[in-house]
């Protein structure tokens, strides 16, 4: 499904966390699709149960997947999920800019390279 970075400063179920969020949001996970189980998933990345539990706990509290008791993990099929992805891709770039602006980045530079990159995503 996907790998874990041990060496990274990422806690390692917010890499978990993260990886299942890029899986929804290229729709490799489909509303309803069930996500692998705890233990199983654990096992395969090599890692404690506790660690995917805490991210998948998470993913449910953010709306991007539910729980069915005694069946398991599925991808949330609401709006809400993309909605929550949308709001904090939005925070993570407010946060960049306000890098930006420490740096002294005009807003006009700053400007033209997110014209840039829309210019380049219609090509």
């Amino acid at each position: 499904m996907f790998a874990i970075d041990l060496r990274s400063r990422v806690p390692i179920y917010e890499q978990v966390k993260q990886n299942i969020i890029k899986l929804i949001s290229a729709q490799a996970l489909l509303p309803d699709q069930q996500l692998p189980g705890v233990r199983s998933l654990a096992r395969d990345l090599g890692i404690n149960p506790n660690t995917v539990q805490k991210a998948y706990s998470e993913l449910e509290s953010e709306g991007f997947i539910y729980q069915a008791a005694g069946r398991g993990s599925f991808v949330s099929q609401s709006n809400k999920a993309a909605s929550a992805l949308k709001e904090k891709q939005l925070e993570n770039f407010r946060q960049e800019v306000i890098k930006l602006r420490k740096l002294n980045v005009s807003k006009d530079d700053a400007i033209v390279i997110l014209d840039n990159v829309y210019e380049e995503e219609n090509r």
